[in-house]
This record gives structure tokens, sequence and C-alpha cells, in this order.
């Protein structure tokens, strides 16, 4: 049996194109979810290892689909080629069970981390460097005016929330979230 596993880090992000190739690379079962990769207990992963049987293939788009760290990666295979269960990483290659293969495990592994690790470097500076400007705010800018806000607060005490989400085009979950939001500053 071939298995395949998805992953992305965020809600908002799209799984279709990971789905897609492993569809394309026979994977005849997919595990996919929407869960940071820097937690240990991703449950639709852990279901995919309790899944998987000796003679069966894990397909993966990219290594750091699949594992957290190079120590993570390294004792994850080892415990699949330990069960008899082989490696199809996309933009790797099969990851077979021999010293070459295994190495070549380790420095990729070890370079998807090092990625990460700038990536997290590089966030963190440029949040820094922002936070020293006149007028930072940290998060998403806010999508609606106080007024807009006001506005549409007011409405609700002749209309339901989706008719005002109707009227002003606020969202019904923004407008219970702002309507907690006064409850509680109250």
């Amino acid at each position: 049996m071939i298995y395949g596993y998805a992953r992305v880090s965020t809600v908002g992000q799209d799984l279709d194109a990971q789905i897609a190739q492993l569809k394309e690379h026979g994977a005849e079962t997919i595990f996919a979810e929407k869960f940071t990769g820097t937690k240990a207990d991703r449950p639709e992963f852990q279901r995919l290892l309790s899944a998987l049987k000796p003679g069966d293939t894990l397909v993966v788009t990219k290594l750091d689909r699949f594992a957290r760290s190079t120590v993570d990666a390294i004792t994850t295979v080892k415990e699949l080629f330990a069960r008899g269960v082989k490696i199809h990483v996309l933009n790797m290659g099969v990851i077979e069970d021999t010293v070459t293969g295994r190495l070549i495990l380790t420095i990729f592994s070890g370079f998807a981390e090092f990625e990460r690790d700038l990536i997290v470097e590089r966030t963190q500076e440029g949040k820094a460097i922002a936070k020293q400007r006149e007028g930072f705010k940290e998060g998403r800018p806010r999508t609606y005016t106080q007024k807009q806000l006001d506005h549409a607060i007011s409405l609700l005490g002749a209309h339901s929330y989706n008719e005002v989400a109707a009227m002003t085009g606020i969202s019904k979950s923004t407008l219970i979230r702002e309507v907690r939001r006064r409850e509680a500053v109250e």
C-alpha cells in the first residue's frame, strides 16, 4: 500500500497542491492536516504511523513536511525502516536503508532544519527592527475603522448578526468578537 502525508502549518494554507502531487505518485490513502510541524503530537501523522505495515511506502512532498528536525527525521525514518516501510520524499527520491541513504537523509534533513531556523531568525530580526519604528503595532492591521464597528454594533439593536453582516460587509464572527471585546471592557 502507498500512503501519502500532506501538511501545512496554518489553517489559511492550502493542501491541494501537496495532495495532487501525492496522488500523482501513487498514494492510495492520504493523511493530511493543517498543523504546525514544530509539534510532536500531530494527530493525522500519528494515525498514519499506526497504519503503516511492512512493505508499505510512505510518500511526502518534502522532508520538512514529514519531520520537525534532523533528529526527528532520522529517528522516525529508522523506526519506519525497522518496520519494513519504504520512504519516498518527492523532492529527494526514495530514501534507502543503506549507509549512503542514511547519510543523504541526514544531510538533507540538516539543511531543512537550517533553512527553517534561518527563516525564524530573519523573522525575529525583522520584528525587532519594525518595533523600533514609531507607531509600530504588532499583528495584522485592523480591517475596519472604529467608526465602522460602532455603526455596525449600533445596528445590532434592531437587526440580527446576519442582517448587520449583509448590510455592512463585516462578517458575523467579527461582529460577535467585537461585541464580546466590548462586554469584557465594561
